[in-house]
């Protein structure tokens, strides 16, 4: 059957690839341990694509923590710091050792860069490149995979990360000359892709697919002499697989598509779902000749059911254009859940318009076996596709409120916002969460289950604002958080208060290493029923003559990680969450919070890939964030954040937001954006992140002081904030207190040098 996906959830139906690596990383369990949990993972993929009936099965879409990160460690891509420790690797754990460093540091030696695949949620680990490198092909992940599944009886097509892909998603080095790219080191990676599509060839693999979603970018458009040199190359080498070129996350035009068409390449894969144009595209090149076209008609981000007609007109359409159609998702499936039917207690309106993964699975074989054997084949599910969304998902108070609201979103200017109670300069704060302890996990828990009831409830999560709020005091912090011992998750949590969205039991997504979430389901017009966190907040403040900030998820962000209603442009949504923040952020101001937190953490991972669609995208961002935000007094302090993203393309967006702070993530990438915000001369406040939570290391007070020194050469004093680069809810007190008492005493010793202590 003429049917592929791009790759699967690799995290397990119960997350059992994160308690095995948090497992191992405790020292808990071997490295003998930990590959045996994997190798039970890899399995149940392959066997169960197989079972439901998809034709050609990916391999070596596993990894303990990043893709990314494998392929660098595949082709020998490693940092100069870590270099030593893969070399004197004598064994699993050795190796093991070295490769989680990488990810997350150690005591002296800081972790990778980490930031966003594309514009999705998923975070990968950014290759350091130089002159220097040398690639090599260093191991042999894709070999013993592909070998695992051919002794299960399972063959399958090994999946590797393109060269163009991996060489532009990664950075010059510290030590790179001024003007050198990565990409400059094409030729000598190259050689080791032909290296090892040899060795696989070897062992029996028939066909091997690359991945170059870069070529849905402008950035990777641009780059058509080095596609027709790498694919050209690639495409006339003897004695190789079969090479499936798969392209995703949008159309990659008609010129990258026409050099691809040149090379030998034998299969092309083609989004349709994030780049529906391409079926145009595809024309205007005479189709693709004998060689087969992948066509990603499923979509593999949000999680709707398929229009099956719909899907076949679009299969209908290319059938002509190509020597063989197979079908597919439109990019991998690690960005959905695993499976609908662990949600049984969702509302059936929504339910049946939804399918995860292994859904999707089976609408890619349904699909497929409707291109083979005729509509006729596949009447009954035809006829029970998807159809229009109940009326009752419509919210007429809302929308009849926000035309009445209009288009002003202004706030009152600069000169005129004054703030009670004035922060030192380099005033010290956090991102929002504290770390969530066992017994606060085990009282949301028992109170979500019913063990302990709403006063009990109450009483302990006071007990844990009141813990966190005296910690702060001690450590010496000038503007406070209550914590978030209430909260599950930053956009979640939101999610179960507002109507609008559906939440899931147990719809875990992989957003990096062992961190999981639970996108929620946004189905319908959103509204607020109730205020969501103002007891929690004043509460907190009410234990402390210092302020307290008020913490709300941004509606950008509140639409970024959930799975979001298609049936109305994005814009039309955000402005409805907005309009819910705006009432929130109402509220607090009349109980008298006067610093208020509004996280755009997902305002860059949003941006389009192609630059023609930016300037809309980012004109309803904006607006959205300003409908939550400019009703507030001129004594009301707004704060944003965002982490892990390149915000270098939109500091002007970022200025437009009006928020009087921005904290941003700045510790993994040394201060970069400080630069970008000084050269385009942001005037407002600005919170370069100090300390890397994503690492379990603590940084010292020098290290501190060298990135606040390093950002004073470009900012004010009075532009200056001082905080952690994201919320502290995934990491422990013992590493979590002495960072933050460093942070402290290093903003303390600069503001004396500076005359301001």
């Amino acid at each position: 059957m003429p049917t592929t996906v791009h790759g699967y959830p690799r995290i397990g139906g119960d997350r059992e690839l994160k308690r095995a690596c948090e497992s191992y990383w405790d020292g808990r369990s071997s490295a003998a341990d930990l590959d045996a949990v994997a190798a039970r993972l890899r399995r149940g993929v392959w066997e169960s694509l197989r079972d439901a009936g998809i034709g050609a099965i990916p391999s070596n879409t596993f990894s303990y923590y990043d893709h990314v990160l494998d392929a660098a460690v595949l082709f020998g891509l490693v940092p100069e710091r870590f270099r030593a420790a893969f070399e004197a690797a004598e064994d699993r754990e050795s190796e093991l050792a070295a490769y989680f460093a990488m990810a997350r540091g150690t005591g002296d030696l800081p972790p990778m860069e980490m930031t966003k695949w594309f514009d999705t949620n998923y975070h990968y680990l950014v290759p350091e490149l130089s002159p220097a490198t040398r690639p090599r092909l260093a191991g042999g992940k894709p070999l013993s995979e592909y070998t695992q599944a051919k002794g299960l009886g399972v063959p399958t097509r090994p999946v590797l990360v393109g060269p163009l892909t991996l060489l532009m998603l990664a950075k010059p080095a510290a030590d790179a000359p001024e003007g050198w790219r990565p990409l400059d080191l094409l030729d000598d990676l190259l050689g080791c892709y032909s290296e090892l599509l040899a060795r696989l060839s070897a062992v029996g693999a028939e066909s091997v697919q690359i991945d170059e979603p870069i070529l849905a970018s402008d950035e990777g458009r641009a780059e058509l002499a080095c596609l027709e040199y790498a694919y050209g190359r690639l495409g006339d080498q003897a004695g190789r697989p079969d090479l499936l070129v798969s392209t995703y996350f949008g159309a990659i035009g008609a010129q990258a598509l026409e050099v691809l068409k040149g090379t030998g390449v034998e299969r092309i894969g083609l989004d349709f779902v994030s780049g529906p144009e391409g079926v145009g595209e595809l024309a205007r090149v005479s189709g693709l000749g004998d060689k087969t076209l992948v066509a990603g008609v499923v979509d593999g981000r949000n999680v709707w059911r398929a229009d099956l007609p719909a899907k076949l007109s679009t299969l209908g359409s290319v059938l002509g254009l190509a020597g063989r159609v197979e079908v597919s998702t439109s990019c991998s499936l690690l960005h959905v859940p695993i499976d609908l039917d662990a949600e049984p207690g969702m509302d059936p309106a929504v339910r049946e318009r939804l399918a995860f993964a292994k859904q999707k699975v089976d609408e890619v074989v349904l699909l497929g076996r409707a291109l083979s054997e005729g509509d006729e084949a596949v009447t009954a599910e035809l006829k029970a596709a998807r159809g229009a969304p109940p009326a009752s998902f419509t919210n007429s108070r809302v929308r009849a409120r926000l035309q009445a609201l209009g288009g002003e979103t202004s706030r009152v200017g600069d000169e005129q916002r004054t703030v009670a109670g004035k922060e030192p300069v380099l005033a010290t704060t956090t991102i929002g969460s504290f770390p969530q302890t066992p017994e606060v996990r085990k009282a949301r828990a028992d109170h979500r289950a019913g063990r302990i009831g709403g006063a009990e409830y109450e009483r302990l999560m006071r007990a844990e604002i009141d813990r966190v709020i005296k910690l702060q005091e001690d450590i010496g912090l000038d503007v406070l958080v209550h914590g978030e011992p209430e909260r599950n998750d930053m956009v979640q949590y939101f999610a179960e208060q507002l109507d609008g969205y559906a939440t899931t039991a147990n719809g875990w997504v992989q957003s990096y290493g062992s961190r999981c979430v639970r996108p929620p389901v946004l189905y319908g017009d959103v509204s607020r029923p109730e205020p969501m966190t103002v007891d929690w907040i004043t509460y907190a403040q009410s234990r402390t003559a210092r302020p307290v900030k008020g913490m709300l998820t941004g509606p950008v962000t509140m639409l970024a990680w959930s799975f979001v209603r298609d049936d109305q442009p994005l814009g039309d949504t955000a402005r409805q969450v907005a309009l819910a923040l705006r009432d929130e952020i109402a509220d607090l101001e009349k109980e008298g919070i006067r610093h208020i937190q509004v996280d755009e953490a997902a305002l860059r991972e949003l941006l389009p890939l192609r630059e023609e669609a930016r300037a809309g995208y980012l004109a309803w961002a904006v607006d959205s964030f300003r409908l939550a935000t400019s009703g507030v007094a001129a004594s009301t302090r707004i704060h944003t954040h965002m982490c892990y993203s390149e915000f270098g393309r939109i500091v002007g967006a970022i200025e437009a937001l009006d928020a009087d702070v921005t904290s941003v993530e700045a510790a993994r990438s040394h201060m970069e954006l400080v630069g970008d915000l000084a050269a385009k001369g942001y005037r407002r406040a600005i919170g370069p992140g100090v300390y890397d939570i994503h690492s379990p290391r603590v940084p010292s007070v020098p290290e501190i002081e060298e990135s606040l020194r390093s950002a004073l050469s470009a900012l004010s004093p009075e532009q200056l904030w001082v905080n952690p680069d994201c919320g502290l809810k995934t990491r422990g007190y013992a590493e979590v207190e002495p960072a933050l008492r460093n942070m402290v005493e290093a903003a303390r010793r600069v503001r004396a040098e500076l005359g301001r202590a």
